[in-house]
């Protein structure tokens, strides 16, 4: 082919970026700014932190309610192993009082950890919606991919909690660790209060009605007990939730 008639060259490109390149900085950003890039890292290892943080200890509050489940199912062995060899006189009974305080105090220490818990793990909640709230600060056009709220107000702190689904707060609750092991304590509380009556020569009328009062009793202390708790964010409210406001620090 003449050279007249090849083909002309094609015009050159400029050669891509190299991936990991360091951005050009924004010329009008003022001194000493930190790029919207260091600042999303920033943010990510903050929040895996926080994830983390509320992972390990869920996993020991689980450990530790799988041991008390344990130890409860254990006593009841021991108890039925001891009732087919002595009967149930006088030693079933002390023996039964004794393993039944023993399920009962580790049953209320296992539930203060759970409440110790939930604190902290509302904490790491809000502090994960300030989070998204700097993420939308960054670029607010990320707002519709968010399921969980960048709110961190008592609103936004059960909005992340539901996860977007219309739910109660009652149904929350009621479905919570906490109330699972307030009902599990109770009644062991009721047992051991019906089996110091016995022991303690009542007839069968009172012996009933005594269990019935203490493990009643026990779960109205536990839910005034919660209530008191978390019955509103201690936190200052730095991004409210619109039109609720921010609700004061107790």
């Amino acid at each position: 082919m003449p050279t007249s008639e090849m083909p002309p060259a094609a015009p050159r490109t400029a050669t891509p970026p190299t991936v990991g390149a360091s951005p050009v900085p924004d010329p009008t950003a003022p001194p000493g700014a930190v790029s919207a890039g260091v600042k999303a890292q920033i943010l990510a290892t903050e929040h895996w932190s926080l994830l983390a943080t509320r992972s390990m200890a869920w996993s020991e509050i689980m450990s530790r309610i799988t041991i008390h489940l344990t130890v409860a199912s254990a006593s009841l062995v021991v108890l039925a192993l001891f009732a087919q060899s002595s009967g149930f006189g006088r030693p079933f009974r002390i023996i039964a009082i004794g393993l039944a305080s023993a399920v009962l105090l580790m049953g209320i220490l296992t539930q203060a950890r759970v409440v110790n818990a939930s604190i902290d793990d509302g904490s790491a909640v809000i502090g994960m919606n300030r989070l998204r709230a700097a993420y939308l600060d960054i670029d607010p056009s990320l707002e519709p991919y968010f399921v969980t709220s960048p709110h961190d107000d008592q609103r936004g702190l059960m909005d992340t909690y539901f996860m977007g689904w219309p739910r109660s707060t009652f149904s929350h609750v009621i479905a919570s660790t906490s109330i699972f092991l307030t009902v599990f304590n109770a009644i062991v509380a009721g047992t051991l209060g019906a089996l110091v009556t016995s022991a303690a020569g009542g007839p069968s009328p009172v012996v009933a009605l005594v269990g019935v009062l203490v493990g009643v009793g026990f779960v109205a202390g536990q839910l005034l007990v919660g209530r008191r708790t978390f019955r509103s964010v201690r936190q200052p409210s730095h991004f409210p939730t619109p039109g609720v406001g921010c609700h004061p620090a107790a």
